[in-house]
């Protein structure tokens, strides 16, 4: 027999094509830390990952020239996590990036000028989205510099509030390829600026001028475009019946409209509005003035392809929800939260036709009772959301049909309502339930809990807040059966202890923890958390006295993605507090109340966490810091928040529940 010759290589790696390799990181996602570890496995791994990555989103302004040099080849830069972007700072874009750039977010930035922003469009000519929001300070001469930018397809100036129609004007002109724009709260800009993008930008696609100063005027040219899809009018106060009058149009291609809190808006305006919309999805009425009435619901006749209605906080009729059923009956989401006219009568006329229904918001409606949970769930099997917090009168035994109907429920939120563990063991048969609020419901325990954990193995979001019937050993039901939990709030479930923790940290995809008011949790629970939960990225720890040093030196050490925590009245010292400036990306903190802190300590704490976003703390420092570090930290783009609360006794959830209930009618 012949001897198989081997062949030995010395180095494994070269057997990998590159093409090999980007298959492989395409795999890995971009947020984990097995990204970092991949470059660093060889040199040849270091290159190909910076030949690979496309997208950025850097903690530090300051890191950019670095950051770039080594990936050439970026496509999509967030710049969110930076406050403070100078105008070298987009020169070094512009020099590095260049023609390869296309998308660039200064949505949460500051400190530009013109200047950078013309360096950005001189050297990034291929750039095709900006987002400029919140760039307050942003003036014509900066839009007209923006315009450079010729292949614009999508642009964002929310909150830009000293644009006026002329630099909107400089913009419309140069940039004739735009298809998404969006001037939210830009209250300098009207009807021309407006009037001039819908003539000279022929391609938008979506619209957003939500609290304009705008009226029905511009509507005419808008709704000549031929391929609008989405137009916000959220808020425009100017949009009435009297500019709408003689409104004629075919706009077909709309799908879109949210005409949400148009307070001088009736369904007579909005019967010119939608009169040639044929083909409208998605209408948002949201606290319009108008009762949803039979008059108003006449109004929809036109748009029978409804798909998705919001009537949050209007005032409705059981007569209005039975002519939109009856008309829009391919409705699939329905959204009624705080309409409080709302009864079983309206509600049930309105599901009975809707067999297809998918989404369904009845938040505080509180007129509701069993009757109409009873006729949903008959009538919605294909169900996946249903909001129902604060409909108090509805009875424990309604919530049985629910789980036995409406299988296919991916989110249910029950807050503050009568459930008992018998509903919890019927809704832990919807098996692909992966939100679920419990928050202020008073008859759950531990047993009903350990059903959830045993059916629903896809929940990813579990809401105890004040459900003070629940112990260490629910939580630990939860944690066996739900190993892709990643949100959890068990604030003000004083019976937790360091055991629920422990048993959470086998959940490594927990991102955010909310235990505010657990007086029996300590430093050692916490710090198995932060071991075993690597994504951690919010923590509230608020008023659990027992958290020290001790935790918050765990967490620096190990949760390095965390990006909030709030401290307030824990038994932190400035050591603890110190030691978070070793995490990079933490943006916000809050130390309201300790007595532990010097405002030696908190101003160093302060200078170190570089990236810091936002600081809450209590009044009484603001005059012990600095002044000059105040000053400082703002420049920096951090934001402070003074409080001056004082310690409160917690009130018992019952009685709690109680007060709420004779002061809400």
């Amino acid at each position: 027999m012949k001897k198989v010759k081997q062949i030995r290589v010395s180095k494994p790696f070269d057997l990998l094509s590159e093409e090999l390799v980007f298959i492989i990181l395409d795999l890995i996602s971009p947020t984990s830390s097995d990204l970092k570890s991949f470059s660093l496995t060889c040199k040849w791994f270091y290159q190909l990952e910076s030949k690979h990555r496309r997208s950025l989103k850097p903690l530090r302004s300051d890191y950019l020239p670095r950051i770039l040099t080594r990936y050439r080849y970026t496509t999509d830069l967030d710049l969110t996590f930076c406050p403070r972007v100078t105008d070298y700072a987009l020169s070094v874009v512009g020099c590095l990036c260049g023609p390869t750039l296309l998308s660039l977010d200064l949505s949460r930035s500051g400190s530009f000028s013109a200047a950078g922003l013309l360096r950005l469009a001189v050297k990034c000519v291929n750039l095709v989205e900006i987002d400029l929001s919140n760039a307050t300070e942003m003036r014509d001469a900066d839009a007209a510099v923006v315009a450079e930018a010729r292949s614009l397809e999508r642009l964002k100036l929310g909150r830009c509030k000293m644009l006026t129609d002329m630099g909107i004007g400089c913009i419309a002109v140069g940039c004739k390829k735009l298809n998404m724009v969006s001037l939210k709260w830009c209250v300098g800009v009207g009807d021309l600026g407006v009037g001039l993008l819908a003539v000279k930008c022929k391609d938008i696609r979506s619209l957003d001028l939500s609290y304009l100063p705008i009226t029905g005027k511009c509507l005419h040219d808008i709704l000549k475009l031929q391929h609008l899809e989405e137009l916000l009018l959220e808020g425009c106060f100017g949009v009435d019946d009297d500019s709408l009058k003689s409104l004629r149009h075919d706009c077909k291609s709309l799908k879109k409209l949210d005409a949400s809190s148009c307070q001088n808006l009736t369904h007579k305006g909005l019967t010119s509005l939608l009169s040639g919309a044929a083909c409208l999805q998605r209408l948002d009425l949201a606290h319009c003035s108008s009762v949803i009435s039979l008059d108003f619901a006449s109004s929809l006749k036109k748009v029978s392809a409804l798909q998705s209605i919001g009537l949050d906080g209007c005032s409705v009729t059981p007569d209005g929800l039975k002519a939109i059923g009856t008309l829009c009956n391919s409705l699939k989401e329905v959204s009624l939260s705080k309409c409080v006219s709302v009864t079983d009568e309206g509600l049930s006329s309105l599901v009975m036709k809707l067999k297809d229904l998918r989404k369904l918001d009845i938040t505080c409606c509180r007129k509701l009772s069993g009757v109409s949970i009873t006729q949903i769930a008959n009538s919605c099997p294909l169900l996946v959301s249903l909001k129902m917090e604060s409909c108090s009168l509805v009875s424990r035994e309604a919530f049985w049909l629910i789980g036995q109907k409406c299988r296919l429920l991916e989110e249910l939120d029950l807050t503050d309502n009568e459930i008992d563990d018998e509903g919890l063991k019927s809704i832990s048969g919807c098996l692909s339930l992966s939100s679920l609020k419990l928050g202020i419901c008073l008859n759950i325990t531990d047993k009903g809990l350990s059903y959830i954990g045993m059916g629903c193995s896809n929940l990813r979001e579990l809401d105890l807040y004040r459900s003070v019937g629940i112990t260490d050993v629910g939580i630990s039901t939860i944690a066996q059966g739900c190993i892709h939990l990643e949100t959890i709030n068990i604030s003000y479930c004083q019976d937790i202890t360091d055991k629920s923790l422990v048993s959470l940290s086998k959940c490594s995809l927990l991102q955010t923890f909310e235990s505010r008011g657990c007086p029996n949790i300590t430093s050692q629970g916490l710090a198995a958390i932060a071991v075993r939960c690597k994504r951690l990225a919010k923590v509230d720890l608020k008023k659990c006295p027992s958290i020290n040093d001790s935790g918050l030196l765990a967490l620096a050490h190990f949760s390095q993605n965390l990006k909030q925590i709030n401290v307030s009245d824990t038994a932190v010292t400035e050591v603890g507090l110190l030691s978070l400036a070793n995490i990079g990306c933490l943006q916000n903190i809050a130390v309201v109340i300790s007595s532990g802190l010097s405002p030696s300590g908190v101003a160093a704490a302060l200078l170190g966490c570089g990236g810091l976003r936002k600081a809450k703390l209590h009044a009484s420092l603001r005059s012990l810091l600095p002044l000059s570090l105040i000053h400082h930290l703002e420049a920096r783009g951090c934001a402070f928040l003074w409080k001056d609360n004082t310690l409160q006794a917690e009130l018992d959830p019952k009685y709690w529940k109680q007060q709420l209930e004779e002061i809400v009618p």
